[in-house]
């Protein structure tokens, strides 16, 4: 028998494989995580790092909410930089008025959270990057945190180790499950359960599963300022009309439709691309910028310049800041589950799990869903 054992195995370090990680050793379960890499590299530090209640299927919404609660806890418990900035729907053209108003109309539980309609000058006031020209409102939702994802999954994996005893195995690769078995290069290893959390490789493990659940992947390009001058600072994360086309939460929005066929006349590029434009801030005081969405099996790994140029420009009909000098440009890569799904999950044999396609939406849904998952 293997000398190594542990009631709960994960497999993968990313937001959703800690997030199983710390739902199992909350019940009591003796926990090891194998991450192959020796630190974090895949989507879970190449995003903006928030926690997006707002833009959920109305169906996650409150797993989003219980998400958020579980982010603020960690945060109270060790030096996580989490501050509760919110969120601004920036407002520029009657068409975005309509959506944002039938959002509120048609949603009680984003307005039970404190979502509301907010004047130019009240915008200004939420966020220092606010651009009054042209604006005719926004939408102030107060639910959305901002984590910097490079520094907060770390984070993560530490206060498992230091507070819930989890064995975090960063540099350890899992060969095979044969439960009770698990072929690592650490060893072979015991246990009663495992989740699989492999993220964007989901050809090693349960390779006919994946490809039951037509997994895709998505390939985005996002960009990051210097740090700001002095102590300036965002405030609210801001986004404008195309983030009205591309979150779940306002698909069933009947003014949606002259929206989408406005922004396909005027901006067919943008369309084409994926592409819709959030700006937040990390703990230093830089800036993320971004992002466009392809989606495919397998993508080339270069950058469109056409692309950053567009997310440039949209950028500044809605904000501005001191410097918005491009420091550092990179392209992420996340499976996205088929129509419409918030998530996958499957269970190829007893006892083992697969966690994966949440898209966009790991940092902001994973801890809610673990949480279900583990009470199952």
């Amino acid at each position: 028998m293997p000398a190594n054992h542990a009631d709960t195995a994960v497999i993968g370090g990313g937001i959703v494989g800690l997030a199983h990680a710390l739902a199992a050793a909350k019940r009591g379960d003796k926990v090891v995580l194998f991450e192959r890499d020796d630190f974090s590299v895949g989507a879970s530090i190449r995003n903006f790092g928030l926690i997006w209640p707002v833009g959920q299927n109305p169906a996650v919404y409150r797993r989003a909410l219980r998400a958020r609660e579980i982010w603020l806890e960690i945060a109270a418990k060790t030096d996580l930089w989490c501050p509760q900035t919110g969120s601004l729907h920036l407002v520029h053209q009657p068409d975005e008025e309509a959506v944002l108003e039938e959002f509120l109309a048609t949603t009680p539980a984003a307005r039970d959270q404190g979502c509301r309609m907010v004047s130019p000058g009240e915008a200004a006031r939420l966020s220092a990057g606010v651009s009054t020209e042209g604006l005719l409102a926004a939408m102030w939702s107060p639910t959305e945190l901002n984590v910097d994802p490079r520094r907060a999954i770390p984070t993560v994996a530490l206060h498992l180790a230091a507070e819930h005893g989890v064995d975090v195995r960063f540099g350890t690769t899992v060969r095979g499950v044969s439960l009770p078995h698990l072929d690592t290069t650490a060893g072979v290893w015991r246990a009663d359960r495992v989740f699989v959390c492999s993220g964007n490789d989901f050809e090693t493990l349960y390779p006919d599963t994946f490809a039951a659940a037509e997994l895709t992947r998505c390939k985005l390009q996002m960009l990051r300022t210097p740090p700001q001058p002095g102590t300036w600072q965002l405030g609210a994360t801001l986004c404008a009309g195309l983030t009205l086309l591309h979150y779940a939460a306002f698909k069933h929005c009947t003014s949606l439709t002259a929206l989408s066929e406005r922004m396909h006349e005027q901006l067919p590029f943008y369309g084409d691309n994926g592409i819709h434009v959030l700006l937040s801030q990390t703990a230093d005081g830089a800036l993320t910028i971004g992002d466009s969405h392809h989606y495919g099996k397998t993508h080339d790994p270069f950058e469109s310049e056409a692309v950053s140029e567009a997310i440039m420009d949209y950028l500044k009909t809605f904000a501005a800041a001191p410097d918005l000098s491009v420091a550092q440009r990179w392209t992420g890569y996340y499976p996205s589950a088929p129509g419409g799904q918030t998530e996958i999950v499957a269970v190829p044999e007893p006892g083992v799990t697969i966690v994966n396609g949440l898209g966009g939406a790991g940092m902001t849904l994973s801890f809610g869903l673990a949480e279900e998952n583990l009470a199952s």
